[in-house]
C-alpha cells in the first residue's frame, strides 16, 4: 500500500466514487467508475512491476486507453460529465506524453497536476451519478402519482 498519505486519500476517493456509481448511477456512470478504477489499479501494479523508460512508455499506453474509453463513453452516452472527464483524461495523457517525450523526471509539479486532473475526473463522475440518481428519482416520484 502507498505510504503517503495524500496517495491514500486519491486511492480512498477512487474506491468511494467507484462504489457510489456501481450503487446509484447509471450505466454510463459505472462504466466510467469502472475504467478509473482498472487504470489506478493498472498504474499500481506497472509501478511495482517497471522501472525507467519503460515505465514512463507503460503508463502513457495506459492513459491512452483510459482515454479511449472515456471518448468511447462520451459517444456512446452523450453527455456533459462524460465529455468533462474525456478532456481531463486527455489533459493526463497529454502531461505523460509532455514528460515522457522531454525526458523529464516525475517531479512534485507531475504529481500535484496529476492528482488534481484525478480529482476533476472523479467529480464528473460523482456529478453524472448525482444526476442519474435524481433522474431515476424523480422519474420512480412521478410514477406513484398518476
Amino acid at each position: 500500500m502507498p505510504n503517503s498519505l495524500l496517495v491514500q486519500i486519491v486511492w480512498l476517493a477512487i474506491l468511494a466514487t467507484f462504489l457510489f456509481a456501481i450503487w446509484k448511477g447509471g450505466r454510463s456512470e459505472r462504466w466510467a467508475g469502472s475504467l478509473v478504477v482498472a487504470g489506478s489499479i493498472y498504474a499500481f501494479v506497472i509501478h511495482r512491476a517497471i522501472s525507467g523508460e519503460t515505465l514512463a512508455t507503460a503508463l502513457l499506453a495506459g492513459e491512452f486507453v483510459l482515454a479511449m474509453g472515456f471518448l468511447g463513453l462520451a459517444i456512446r452516452y452523450a453527455s456533459l460529465w462524460l465529455g468533462g472527464a474525456m478532456l481531463l483524461q486527455a489533459v493526463q495523457f497529454m502531461l505523460h506524453a509532455w514528460y515522457l517525450l522531454g525526458e523529464i523526471q516525475a517531479d512534485i509539479f507531475f504529481s500535484i497536476i496529476n492528482n488534481i486532473d484525478t480529482i476533476g475526473i472523479l467529480l464528473c463522475i460523482v456529478l453524472g451519478t448525482l444526476t442519474a440518481w435524481r433522474r431515476n428519482h424523480t422519474a420512480a416520484g412521478q410514477g406513484d402519482e398518476t
